[in-house]
């Protein structure tokens, strides 16, 4: 089952568990592009910011997850789109406190939280991004 094929709001360890294996891999996926991009002066150095990248990503995944979960709980509004500007604000929240910057936090707290906030009403409204029009 994939991530949208949950009821919003129940299962949130497994919600939680889908977006922080989303998270790992797009950390992996950025982290080799960071290391190629960049080259690192020995092979532990490589290991070193890999881990870093991988793990800070598996983090936000997690966090997006169960605060989005947990938001359409304690809300009783599962399927509120605000519910993910939470979670997407949480895991801003905490890009800031990685990077020990409140601009930083605040700017990916609000971006991260847009950007899950109209996802979700795209998916709930039924908004396309490729494919052929309707008619």
């Amino acid at each position: 089952m994939g991530y949208w094929d949950l009821e919003e709001g129940k299962d949130c360890i497994e919600k939680t568990w889908i977006t922080t294996k989303l998270g790992t891999a797009i950390g992996l996926v950025g982290s080799a592009y960071h290391i190629v991009a960049f080259q690192p002066e020995s092979a532990i150095e490589a290991l070193q910011r890999a881990t870093k990248g991988t793990v800070t990503m598996a983090s936000l995944g997690a966090i997006f997850g169960m605060t989005t979960c947990l938001s359409a709980q304690a809300r009783d509004a599962p399927d509120d789109p605000l519910n993910y500007f939470i979670g997407g604000c949480a895991s801003g929240v905490f890009l800031g406190a990685r990077t020990h910057s409140a601009m930083t936090g605040t700017s990916a707290c609000l971006g991260l939280g847009l950007l899950a906030m109209f996802t979700k009403a795209g998916k709930k409204e039924g908004w396309k991004i490729t494919g052929p029009p309707e008619l």
